[in-house]
């Protein structure tokens, strides 16, 4: 297993430095990542909310809470995942990115990837879909379906899924609801990596 800590660390050291776009103006912390470093999946959300800017950690508010519950509910463990996001500071009134500060940010983010090498990208959202799948789609649409992409030279696989705070609305867990989809795709995203090892 490839020991990838200390460039990690680098990587870390350098976007707490990042004065690149506005939104280094406005945060109170970096939101860099959470999970495992050589996890076989790696989920990119959108952006830092309220929460994530207090603390410096990904996915932690309501939303985080409810994709950590649903993945450990589908037998996902803490060293099979690792959280991102396509924008490392909280854009303010937690609107989306605009596109200038998601570039800003791409190259910490593609750097992630390959020091993380995950087998398995999960586009959490519309916004983090809209950074890497160019085709025209929505993320009902798109959702738990693989988008082979080439990112540093080599093929990926990208799904995308809701994002928890879309399920936030929804209470059901009926078969085709959001909740029930959502939970329908981490079991098939974790089946594909099942069936790669």
């Amino acid at each position: 297993m490839k020991d990838n800590t200390q460039q990690l660390e680098e990587l870390i050291s350098k976007v707490k430095l990042c004065e690149k776009c506005e939104l280094s103006k406005t945060r109170t912390k970096t939101v860099f990542s959470d999970g495992c470093n050589n996890a076989p999946i790696m989920f990119i959300g959108e952006a830092p909310g309220k929460n994530e800017d207090e603390t410096g950690l990904p996915f932690i508010g309501r939303a985080g809470q409810l994709l950590r519950k649903y993945l450990f509910e589908t037998g996902y463990k803490q060293e099979d995942f690792y959280i991102a996001n396509t924008v490392k500071c909280r854009p303010p009134e937690n609107r989306k990115p605009f596109n200038k500060e998601k570039e800003a940010c791409y190259p910490y983010l593609e750097k992630q990837i390959e020091l993380v090498n995950p087998k398995i990208i999960v586009l959490v959202g519309s916004t983090a879909m809209e950074s890497f799948i160019k085709e025209k789609t929505t993320i009902t649409k798109a959702r738990g379906k693989i988008f082979e992409k080439k990112i540093l030279g080599a093929s990926r696989k990208f799904i995308p899924i809701f994002h928890p705070s879309y399920l936030l609305r929804y209470h059901s867990i009926e078969p085709e609801s959001p909740r029930y989809l959502f939970k329908e795709d981490l079991i098939y995203i974790k089946s594909l990596i099942k069936n790669e090892n």
